[in-house]
């Protein structure tokens, strides 16, 4: 099997179309050269070595959050003006995932590393971060291109308080 015909190689190759898709909000209220979603991945990976309490596995918030987003390859950055349910966006990226994955021999590991987003303790953490990361970027264009951001500053923060004021 030549290396273009490598499954695994395909695979790996698609995951790192996550470097050339916009975060679409960002794009949608006029931020110019907005992120890639690869780009926030790397912020929420920054901070969760930045912020990770003892308490938690740093190595598995770090895989979480490599791989929040990486069904967005296929799915696309669906945002809430996108009008998918939350189960249905669930779903697809879920399957997105699977297929992505399949190839890697260890895929099960991926995908139940990936499935812990928001659920398991470092889950959670992760998920903050992922508020908390978009929360900065925020303030960054805000500052940079004065480019109106409350949007997401207030649904950053209502995030968060959310998450900790649930115990999290």
């Amino acid at each position: 099997m030549s290396l273009t015909e490598d499954p695994r190689r395909a695979a790996l190759m698609e995951a790192l179309r996550l470097k050339e898709l916009p975060r679409a909000g960002w794009a949608r209220v006029g931020v110019q050269s907005p992120e890639s979603v690869a780009a926030h991945s790397w912020g929420v990976a920054w901070l969760v070595l930045a912020l990770c309490p003892p308490h938690l596995d740093r190595g598995r918030a770090l895989a979480i959050a490599i791989l929040h987003d990486l069904a967005e390859v296929r799915v696309g950055d669906l945002t809430p003006q996108d009008g998918v349910p939350k189960a249905e966006k669930a779903r697809r990226e879920r399957e997105a995932l699977v297929g992505m994955v399949a190839a890697l021999p260890n895929a099960e590991a991926l995908t139940a590393l990936a499935e812990e987003y928001g659920v398991s303790p470092e889950g959670r953490f992760v998920k903050a971060l992922d508020k908390l990361d978009m929360l900065l970027q925020a303030r960054r264009y805000s500052e940079a291109q004065g480019v109106d951001t409350e949007e997401f500053v207030a649904s950053a923060l209502a995030a968060l308080e959310g998450e900790w004021a649930g115990g999290g």
